[in-house]
Order: structure tokens, then C-alpha cells, then sequence
């Protein structure tokens, strides 16, 4: 039998392995195959059989699983893909409420972490923006909308002159354009391939995801400890 420490070691690196592999295939292809939750799936299970208390590690695993109705449940409302819920889940039971640091951390902490880093973009996008419109860019040009509307465009997304991997907020509505700020379906949305045109970028929340699990393993619960839950 494996003693504690040791299985806690393997469990974060064949976390970070697997996240790293899947955000690199996200990246790269925007897919990911199955087979990688199904073989640090069966890692997960071969860490609990072979630690010195595999029943206590059992429900570790049972609490960390909490958070896997919510990652179905947010996968199915289209908010992000499946293999960002299969990511959820494996890293609940290969490494359950996993942190380097004396702070608690809960099921959700990646999850409410990825949150937090899955806002940037939308900084990156405002700024982008902002930039242009101080250069004198008309980038509303031929746009007939309210100026609360493209307020709500600058956040959520910019105009690409050779869009890759974004789905598209513009569309015709007689002779002007028109924004379409309704929420695209992580799985079924198309990728844009209209050139000038405004998309809101396609960024893998595969992304997030990585980035949150590292800060749990070096800070932990990033809203928790923010506001001092946690100490």
C-alpha cells in the first residue's frame, strides 16, 4: 500500500498532466478525446485502491463528487462543453478537495475559481475596444443599436478582421446590422468565418479550468479566502 503523501503527489501531477493535455488539444483543436478521462479515470481508482485507507479515500472521492450534477447540469444549459464537465469530474476523484496550502477548499473551488479567471477575456475585450474607439476607430460602422447594447458588445466581444475559433454577434436586419447578444451553446454554435465582422471569442474553458485548479493547489478558494471565509 501507498502511504498518503505519495498518492497525494501522484494525484497532483496526473492532474496537471491531464489538465495539460486536454487544454493543449482544446487549444490546438478544439476537441478533446475521450480516452483521457478514461484513463485518469481508472488512474483515480487505482490511486484509491492502492492507498493505506482506501474506504476514508472513498468518501473523500463521494464528497468531492458533489460537484458533478452541477457540472451535467451546466454542461447541458450549453454555458461550457462536455469534456469541461468529464474534466470536473475526473479531477474529483483523482483529486478530491486537493490543496497545498492550510486553507479549506470546497467541491466548487475550481469550478468558482475557473469562473473568476473565465472573466478575462471579457477585460481583454473592453480593452481592446476602448483602445480603438480613442484611435477614432468607427467600429459601430453601419450599426444601428442603442448605445446600451454596444456597451454590452464591448464586453462580450470585438470586431474581427479574420475571425478564428469565435462565434458571431452580428447579424442583418434589413439594410443596418444588428447585434445578437443571446448566449451561444458551447457544443452547437458554429465558429465564424466571416471576415470583418463581430464574434465573441471561442477561448476553451478547458483554460479556465486548468488555471483554477492550480490556484487551489497554491491559494485555494479564491472568493472564500477573498472576502475571509477562510482562514
Amino acid at each position: 500500500m501507498l502511504e498518503l503523501a505519495l498518492i497525494d503527489q501522484i494525484r497532483i501531477i496526473a492532474a496537471i498532466v491531464m489538465l495539460g493535455i486536454a487544454t493543449a488539444s482544446d487549444i490546438k483543436n478544439r476537441e478533446i478525446s475521450d480516452i483521457i478521462w478514461v484513463v485518469f479515470g481508472g488512474i483515480a481508482v487505482v490511486l484509491i485502491v492502492l492507498s493505506s485507507s482506501p474506504f476514508d479515500e472513498l468518501i473523500n472521492v463521494g464528497i468531492a463528487m458533489i460537484i458533478a450534477p452541477a457540472a451535467l447540469i451546466i454542461w447541458r444549459f450549453g454555458l461550457f462543453g462536455g469534456a469541461d464537465a468529464f474534466a470536473l469530474i475526473v479531477l474529483a476523484a483523482l483529486t478530491p478537495n486537493t490543496t497545498l496550502t492550510e486553507h479549506i477548499v470546497t467541491p466548487f473551488t475550481v469550478l468558482t475559481n475557473a469562473v473568476i479567471f473565465s472573466i478575462t477575456p471579457m477585460i481583454a475585450n473592453v480593452l481592446r475596444n476602448s483602445i480603438l474607439l480613442a484611435r477614432r476607430k468607427n467600429i459601430f460602422e453601419g450599426f444601428e443599436e442603442t448605445n446600451t447594447r454596444k456597451i454590452i458588445a464591448m464586453f462580450i466581444g470585438y470586431r474581427a478582421a479574420n475571425p478564428k475559433f469565435g462565434f458571431s454577434i452580428e447579424q442583418k436586419a434589413g439594410g443596418h446590422k444588428k447585434l445578437d447578444l443571446s448566449l451561444h451553446h458551447a457544443e452547437n454554435a458554429e465558429f465564424c468565418d466571416k471576415s470583418d465582422t463581430w464574434i465573441t471569442p471561442g477561448v476553451p474553458y478547458m483554460v479556465f479550468i486548468l488555471a483554477g485548479f492550480i490556484v487551489q493547489l497554491l491559494y485555494g478558494d479564491v472568493i472564500l479566502n477573498s472576502f475571509g471565509f477562510i482562514k
